[in-house]
């Protein structure tokens, strides 16, 4: 869970234009709760724009939000919120709370995809944890490179098989600093970083368009 002070708010259309003190990794399509604003800014909504840009209102007829591109504004966030239209001010007594928690894979997908049973309660512990890093660094990745993925739903079934293999590689990882561990004290080759093949799974490290 993150939290964020809020820098600006103003409200057009029944829709609220916030932003941030600070850089965030809220996605678009993603829950916030925003507290500390007077209403109606405060409450818990899905984000429908990160802007960049001064947001002047929605186009009558496409629904589309509208900028000015020529007045920068980082940090922004969009959500539906009815009231009054409230034009642009600053208020820093707001807080926007963030929590993301990816469910992509299971401690079960990451023990079928390495294909072995768990020995003990430590081991499927082990593997709890694994799954749930894996899965909340492989949305991460995708965050970054530009997708916009749910954060229970898959994207893909490539996207599946690239987080349950990554899931593995945490877990046969165990015990080691920076490579697989090994029975004999050897290692056993570079592991560090993604491998390419979890970089095609996913699609990342590479143009979305031609």
């Amino acid at each position: 869970m993150a939290n964020y002070t809020s820098a600006t708010k103003q409200l057009i259309g029944n829709y609220a234009c916030i932003s941030t003190l600070e850089p965030t990794e809220i996605g678009i399509g993603e829950s916030i709760t925003v507290t500390g604003l007077a209403a109606p800014f405060a409450g818990t909504f899905k984000v429908l724009d990160l802007p960049q840009y001064e947001f002047t209102g929605v186009d009558s007829i496409t629904g589309e939000f509208l900028f000015n591109v020529n007045e920068p504004r980082p940090n922004q966030i969009i959500y539906a919120c009815t009231g009054t239209n409230v034009n642009f001010v600053v208020d820093y007594s707001g807080t926007i709370t963030y929590t993301q928690v990816c469910t992509w894979v299971s401690a079960t997908d990451v023990e079928d995809w390495l294909g072995i049973g768990t020995a003990t309660a430590a081991d499927a512990t082990f593997l709890t944890l694994c799954a749930a890093a894996a899965s909340a660094f492989c949305h991460l990745r995708r965050q970054e490179c530009g997708y916009h993925d749910s954060l229970t739903v898959l994207p893909s079934t490539a996207v599946g098989l690239g987080t349950r293999a990554y899931g593995g590689f945490l877990y046969r990882q165990r015990g080691s600093v920076s490579d697989y561990a090994m029975m004999d004290g050897m290692v056993s080759g570079g592991s560090n970083g993604l491998s390419p093949m979890i970089k095609q799974l996913l699609g990342v490290n590479r143009a979305q368009v031609a």
